[in-house]
């Protein structure tokens, strides 16, 4: 299948790696199943420690913030060891880089921790989230802002590569600390030091990709506002326009209001004023599109950071989907060429569409343990909610309705979830056919999906053949043939069994 890097698990050494984020506001722990191109967190602990918290009155971190955040990784270190961890990255942002007691924390961590900790820069820093964002989303373009708590990192993307970028101490803590309130940051502290960044419109008509905990706030407040369907904040997407608004109206929500949207968390109702007011400035600046929310930054940038260029370039989509398909679907199944041979019936050959083909056919047969009663919407929920990344939400939404389709009808379904709500009635058409033909595939093989390797699902206008072996006859029952009728239906085509003997051809009339 041109156009689409699968995976490839040559040279891979086994194990989970970690990374250990210490931040201004928080550190963190994330355990990841592997040094791979689409990485799976199987822990993920944070605590806040405030090590940013009053920096710019005293120049130092206190002493109460330095003792938790030592207790904490004490306990990381253990964690990490416990899991036979075999590579621990540890690094530390704007705090420990700014604080005049940074180098002795360090050194701290060192004797007591046995834990070396890379002090970034604001340069590499920004590199870093840079990175994460490009690993989950490879055709970014536009502007990056990770908002922590002791900074901001803006980076121009474009073409998949970070360009300019620039570190501004304007983290979510300085602007609380500030004495400013959410109305008056603009004049005192943002137009001076966004003012220098005469680049920011170089991404006019880009995307805004927004990182950091305190604007995933934000993505949790505009989702509750508009009655969203999902609550998958990664690649979660609205216009500039939109945007802007919901930015000047968040600005001005008292924090009561704040603390009865659900999901929330309490320890950023004060940063959000300010994370929108923030927003609100540099949506103005850089002129982009559309906003969208990324979940992948310093973290999943260190990890990309040290992949080899041939992983990096793998399809992050496709590659999560076979990983999932090899831990939970059957032995007999295969999805590279259950896609294969569904492909040649599907007038749409793009490479979003063969790749969202591909990737629902490794997830065809993940549902199979599932009480079939219940499977349909069981393995419909469970890839709506999936960590996948390399998909917007309207790919997620049709990659779930077409496995899901493979065992059952899903009207009713959809509108329970109002998940129809993300699509138009042609991707809802595309995402039942994949699911019928991925079915047929399925009922034709008796799930022995390499035997389908002797048959042909081909189209010609509309015109859908089944094409086998004049010995394989014994393969089409009453099964198979209504199957087959389901599929025509839906993609509105005329269908007919065609036996292959040499050069004889033997068609089978179906009722």
């Amino acid at each position: 299948m041109p156009g689409i890097l699968r995976a490839d698990s040559g040279g891979k050494r086994k194990g989970p790696v970690a990374v250990i984020d210490i931040g201004s506001n928080s550190i963190r722990l994330v355990v990841y199943d592997g040094a791979k191109r689409a990485p799976l967190p199987v822990f993920n602990e944070k605590v806040v420690c405030g090590l940013g918290r009053g920096l710019d009155a005293g120049g130092a971190m206190s002493t109460d913030s330095m003792d938790l955040a030592l207790k904490s990784l004490h306990r990381f270190v253990a964690l990490t060891d416990s899991m036979d961890t075999r590579r621990v990255r540890a690094v530390a942002t704007a705090a420990v880089r700014d604080a005049v007691n940074g180098p002795d924390f360090v050194d701290r961590i060192k004797r007591e921790c046995g834990l070396e900790v890379e002090v970034l820069s604001g340069k590499k820093e920004a590199r870093l989230s840079a990175k994460g964002v490009i690993s989950a989303l490879p055709n970014a373009d536009g502007v990056m802002a990770d908002f922590g708590g002791g900074s901001v990192e803006l980076v121009r993307i474009a073409d998949g590569k970070s360009e300019k970028h620039a570190t501004l101490p304007l983290g979510a803590l300085r602007l609380i600390g500030s004495g400013y309130s959410p109305d008056e940051i603009a004049e005192n502290l943002l137009n001076p030091q966004l003012s220098s960044l005469p680049w920011l419109p170089d991404s006019e008509g880009g995307t805004f990709y927004a990182v950091g905990g305190a604007w995933r706030a934000l993505a949790r407040v505009h989702m509750d506002q508009v009655r969203y369907p999902l609550r998958v904040i990664h690649n979660y997407r609205i216009s500039a326009v939109d945007a802007l608004y919901f930015a000047r109206f968040v600005g001005n929500l008292s924090r009561n209001t704040l603390e009865r949207v659900e999901g929330v968390s309490r320890q950023r109702l004060d940063a959000v004023p300010y994370a929108a007011k923030l927003l609100e400035r540099l949506l103005e600046d850089s002129k982009v599109h559309d906003l969208v929310f990324c979940a992948y930054g310093l973290r999943e940038g260190c990890l990309y950071d040290r992949l080899s260029k041939r992983r990096r370039a793998l399809d992050p989509l496709v590659v999560m989907c076979e990983e999932v398909a090899g831990r939970t679907g059957r032995a007999t199944a295969d999805g590279e060429a259950l896609s294969d041979w569904i492909s040649p019936v599907f007038t749409d050959q793009s490479d979003r569409a063969r790749r969202l083909r591909l990737a629902a056919a490794h997830l065809a047969d993940i549902g199979w343990s599932e009480h079939p009663d219940y499977r349909a919407e069981q393995v419909f929920l469970r890839i709506l909610r999936m960590p996948l990344i390399g998909l917007d939400h309207a790919e997620r939404a049709m990659l779930a309705l077409s496995v899901a389709s493979r065992h059952a009808a899903m009207d009713e379904i959809l509108r329970r979830w109002r998940i129809d709500s993300l699509l138009d009635r042609e991707q809802i058409a595309e995402a039942r056919a994949t699911g019928l033909a991925m079915r047929l595939g399925y009922t034709v093989s008796g799930g022995a999906i390499r035997l389908i390797e002797t048959i042909r699902l081909e189209r010609d206008g509309d015109n859908l053949a089944l094409i086998l072996p004049d010995h394989a006859d014994i393969l089409v029952g009453d099964v198979v043939e209504r199957r087959f009728r389901a599929l025509a239906k839906v993609m509105k085509c005329d269908y007919e069994v065609f036996f292959v003997n040499g050069e004889a051809t033997r068609r089978q009339a179906l009722a």
